[in-house]
């Protein structure tokens, strides 16, 4: 894979396009760990589309699909924890300064095991689910919206340094990623 360029459709099944997109970030996982593609423009790529990918489903799948009795809350709790830790992963990547260190091999194996867990899991436990027991029209306009928010914010460069420290910043002031460092409050 040499071309790090996202699609961006504009319809579809929201399973089938949030599963795709899994396939995606799977793909340019691989691409980082290859000593001869373009590691860094697959880490930017990489970056850009867990962040909108993530962001948008937390925005309008996961409460959609609460609201229609799919998943219940502490699914979607659940998924937005996973998604924190996996951005806390994600911001260390970033962090790490160039692709040929010890520290970005490290890096992309943590957000690889975080987010390969993330994706086993959201399959089975909210994709599933989706397929079963929400009707295709809800599905359908999900995709739509969806989309739209993941496309605008892969518009935006979602997946900045300065972005995702203010999403795992954000986490930790929410209790979604634990904070050993600072006193209860």
């Amino acid at each position: 894979m040499t071309d790090y360029s996202i699609p961006q459709p504009t319809s579809g099944d929201v399973v089938d396009l949030i599963t795709a997109d899994h396939r995606l970030l799977e793909d340019l996982m691989r691409a980082m760990r290859d000593e001869s593609a373009d590691r860094d423009a697959a880490r930017v790529a990489f970056a850009d589309l867990l962040v909108a990918h993530s962001e948008a489903e937390e925005d309008n799948v996961y409460p959609k699909l609460k609201s229609k009795k799919v998943i219940d809350g502490e699914e979607e709790e659940h998924g937005e924890k996973e998604h924190a830790a996996t951005n806390e992963a994600l911001l260390k990547l970033l962090q790490a300064k160039g692709t040929d260190t010890q520290k970005f091999e490290d890096a992309l194996e943590a957000v690889a095991e975080v987010l390969n867990h993330h994706i086993g899991e959201e399959e089975l436990s909210i994709l599933n689910p989706a397929r079963e027991d929400a009707p295709e029209t809800t599905r359908q306009e999900l995709g739509e919206k969806w989309l739209a928010k993941r496309n605008q914010l892969l518009e935006s460069g979602a997946g900045s340094i300065d972005n995702v420290e203010a999403i795992v910043k954000k986490a930790y002031d929410d209790g979604l990623l634990p904070n050993d460092d600072q006193p209860d409050e």
